[in-house]
């Protein structure tokens, strides 16, 4: 029987229509609605169009509501026992003709009501029982049948439920697929099944319920999506301790995708799953289209005691099931914690880095993947930059833990992750933020640029880069503007340009000079930029380096080579003198010790001179023989003067170090005490100024006071020198 709207002339008014159908109590009543169904809502919330469905029953003369409804949803069919009513709340701007009711006779059903849903493609509905918010009658039982398409699957979630104090029985859910004669018996509060195949059925049985306590009610969803099948997908993940891996929905901004659910066994599955390091993973998925879904990895190398977990040249590596796995690895991370004053070495053995910069940026597509790199402390993080494969930089230093990430993109191939190849040290500390080493392979242009490039160097940064030229190739050096651009508030910021070998010039700028136009270098060299403390108002400092090689002509060459013959040469009339030198220093002068506290008197005859020295005044000198005193410290002069040693700087060759000023700028990650323009202390000096504060060449020590020795006798007798021969030094 079809239900009909009476009277029809209401138009332009807000109208309720209820039915209240009578059966007989031992009969089942079914409602059913034409399309486009129902679909369930909170009681306390409004259909998207104002129109909507109230369905109740009776039980034991006390009425409940079975749920509100709006029109377009799954909802087909909704049985009750004996009695049900029906209202319906029609807007007055909407005209109904035809509610879409039928009402029909059934056998008895034996439950509260039953809600049936049929699903024609993937969807997402929230289900409540009866009575929701309020308690579910006591010893009664609600089933849901739920029809699918084929080669689709659901999940069902709980989202919300209360569990009572039961005086008999209990309260659980039975699951019953058509496919399985065996009902699955589950509590509420249990991991509730997915990937569910074809038709099922759930029932909610209630218990006696304490009624001074709080009563049953239950807020789920289903989920239905197009399967795969069976397939499972392995994830090895045995060796891998410390990592952490996690599958979750793609984001797609406002784009609507379906939920994709992960199962990692039959009935533990979720939307996003969360798994860890040290275990064999058979992963499925409940979902056709594996596109909207995403892999991310973390992992962990901690090293608090050198001496128990050195690392040295240790691989970063990727497990091979990701390369075979269906879902896209988006990222892999792996956050290096090093011990306190050890550095971190990152080291590309076979495809060298390239600096991502705005005149040669990083083909990911192509490539396969690139890496964002960070240096951390526990308060600041510092970005060192984007980076790709086939680069020129060999080797990158940093003084603090580092985290590296790997990137994939969207339409990257998964197997080039197989060219991924870094390797990661703990080495001796760098007092730098960072130092790259550049070692070009061709003679392609290199592009640099300071780090942190987005918000600028921090201050009091210093940063360095050891270029290596190619064989045979001399290197330009040219900057990306004509000066620092920038304002000091405290020191000065400076460029420092040095030879790796060799006595050529250095070249310092500082921040309120011209930079070099371009400079031409003929073996590797090193380039050192460090910041000063910038002014509020001041541009950040941001730099960029271009090297460009060209081929070393043969007329220069010679001269190269005549350069480093005459260095050698030299080098080599040092090294003889030095030895020279060093041999003559080996034969001593005799020298006199005079100890007031031992008899060095030897046996004597009678002194000639019977006025002792207590009473004389031998032991007076006019004039004192330096010779005599300092003899020992004195190399031959063949009658010349003698040589006397002055202080002169270091010019020789500096060995791997980069030009670096004394670092003594506050640390970036402690905090600086900022007193009438000075920064702990006199920071606002020049830097290489400061490096000759405590240097031991200008350290003199305290004179030692001597008290004079009164009454001592100490002179010595005459001796007979019959017995001639050289008086022995003591």
């Amino acid at each position: 029987m079809n239900i009909s709207l009476q009277p029809t002339n209401l138009n332009g008014l807000n109208r309720t229509f209820i039915w209240d159908i009578l059966t007989s109590k031992n009969d089942g009543l079914v409602l059913g609605f034409s399309t486009p169904w129902l679909r369930q809502i909170h009681p306390s919330s409004l259909c998207s169009d104002l129109v909507s469905f109230k369905i109740g029953t009776y039980v034991r003369e006390s009425s409940y509501g079975i749920g509100t409804f709006c029109r377009n949803g799954t909802i087909t069919r909704i049985k009750v026992q004996g009695r049900g009513v029906v209202a319906l709340t029609i807007p007055w701007n909407v005209n109904i003709n035809n509610p879409g009711i039928s009402i029909t006779n059934r056998s008895t059903i034996r439950s509260l009501s039953i809600v049936e849903s049929t699903f024609r493609q993937e969807s997402f509905i929230n289900l409540l029982s009866a009575n929701y918010p309020d308690p579910f009658p006591n010893s009664e039982q609600m089933i849901w049948k739920f029809n699918l398409p084929d080669k689709h699957a659901a999940t069902v979630q709980f989202l919300n439920f209360t569990s009572p104090t039961c005086v008999k029985n209990e309260n659980n859910v039975i699951y019953h697929p058509n496919y399985q004669p065996k009902p699955t018996l589950l509590k509420l509060a249990d991991k509730q099944p997915a990937n569910i195949l074809g038709n099922f059925n759930l029932t909610l049985q209630n218990c006696d319920v304490n009624k001074q306590m709080i009563g049953l009610s239950l807020n789920f969803s289903i989920t239905v999506q197009k399967t795969q099948g069976n397939i499972i997908y392995p994830l090895d993940l045995t060796n891998e301790k410390g990592l952490v891996v996690r599958i979750s929905k793609r984001f797609f901004g406002r784009t609507f995708t379906p939920v994709c659910v992960i199962c990692k066994a039959a009935t533990d599955c979720e939307p996003e799953l969360v798994i860890e390091g040290g275990k064999y993973y058979r992963i499925s998925f409940l979902c056709e289209n594996l596109n909207s879904l995403v892999v991310t990895a973390e992992k962990q190398i901690e090293c608090w005691d050198v001496s128990t977990c050195n690392i040295s040249n240790m691989p970063l590596t990727i497990p091979q099931s990701f390369s075979d796995f269906p879902v896209r690895l988006q990222s892999y991370t792996w956050k290096l914690i090093a011990p306190e004053h050890i550095s971190t070495e990152i080291v590309s053995k076979s495809m060298f880095l390239q600096q991502n910069v705005s005149d040669k940026p990083c083909n990911a597509t192509a490539l396969g993947f690139t890496y964002d790199i960070f240096s951390s402390t526990n308060t600041d993080e510092f970005t060192l930059g984007t980076f790709c494969p086939n680069g020129s930089i060999e080797k990158i230093q940093m003084r603090d833990n580092v985290t590296i990430i790997l990137n994939t993109p969207s339409n990257g191939n998964s197997k080039k992750l197989l060219t991924h190849d870094l390797n990661v040290s703990f080495v001796s500390f760098i007092e730098e933020e960072c130092i790259f080493t550049v070692s070009p392979k061709t003679s392609d242009a290199i592009y640099l640029q300071t780090p942190h490039w987005e918000f600028g160097l921090p201050d009091y940064v210093s940063v360095s880069w050891k270029i290596n030229l190619p064989t045979k190739r001399s290197g330009r050096l040219k900057f990306g503007k004509d000066k620092m651009d920038i304002s000091c508030e405290m020191s000065h910021a400076n460029i420092y340009i040095k030879p790796q070998k060799g006595s050529g010039p250095d070249i310092v700028r500082r921040e309120d000079e011209q930079l070099p136009g371009s400079l031409d270098m003929y073996s590797g060299f090193w380039v050192n930029i460090t910041n000063c403390k910038t002014l509020k108002a001041s541009k950040k400092l941001k730099l960029q380096l271009y090297i460009t090689f060209d081929e070393i002509s043969q007329v220069l060459k010679i001269i190269l080579i005549a350069v480093s013959s005459a260095v050698g040469v030299v080098l080599a009339v040092i090294v003889t003198i030095c030895c020279l030198k060093k041999k003559k220093k080996q034969i001593k002068s005799p020298v006199g010790i005079y100890n007031s506290r031992v008899n060095t008197e030897a046996p004597r005859r009678q002194a000639i001179f019977k006025k002792g020295r207590k009473t004389n005044e031998s032991h007076i000198y006019a004039v004192i023989d330096d010779n005599m005193v300092y003899g020992h410290l004195l190399q031959e002069t063949n009658g010349t003067d003698p040589e006397v040693d002055v202080y002169r700087p270091f010019e020789g060759p500096m060995g791997d170090a980069p030009p670096v000023p004394p670092l003594n700028f506050p640390n970036r990650s402690t905090k600086q005490d900022v007193t009438d323009g000075s920064v702990n202390g006199d920071i606002n000096d020049d830097p290489l100024a400061l490096s000759m504060k405590d240097n031991e060449i200008y350290i003199f020590s305290k004179s030692i006071s001597r008290q004079p020795v009164e009454n001592e006798d100490t002179s010595l007798s005459y001796m007979d020198d019959s017995r001639s021969g050289t008086i022995p030094s003591l």
